[in-house]
């Protein structure tokens, strides 16, 4: 079924304004994980203070598994996306836990449903 000029206006538009959605799946070196928390922590801390692009960011660990990390970010576009990436306290994160990484899968998403209580 062919969509109308609208509905596919309606979608496009929808589409412009969502957030934008990343996933990180990282494995940290175990012996430097308690300077891979304090680092992360502390960026992540940052950058929901200054940043109005940034929605939400979340990491979690495998259970059991406690150097298995993913992450959950939500940008409110792709331009605070960007600006997150090019903020100081995350290039700091990024030159400081280079070395601590031993491997890193990134994903970008398509949104498909995004459901949040509000407060």
């Amino acid at each position: 079924m062919a969509l109308s000029p609208l509905a596919a206006f309606s979608a496009l538009a929808q589409e412009a304004t969502s957030p934008v959605i990343r996933i990180a799946e990282l494995e940290i070196d175990p012996a430097q994980m308690a300077a891979y928390s304090a680092a992360v922590k502390e960026e992540m801390e940052q950058s929901i203070r200054v940043e109005p692009g940034v929605l939400a960011l979340y990491a979690v660990a495998i259970k059991g598994q406690p150097n298995h990390l993913r992450f959950f970010e939500m940008y409110t576009d792709e331009a605070a996306y960007e600006a997150h990436r090019d903020s100081p306290h995350f290039r700091k994160y990024v030159e400081t836990t280079q070395n601590m990484i031993t491997s890193r899968k990134l994903f970008e998403t398509d949104n498909f449903q995004l459901s949040a209580k509000s407060r």
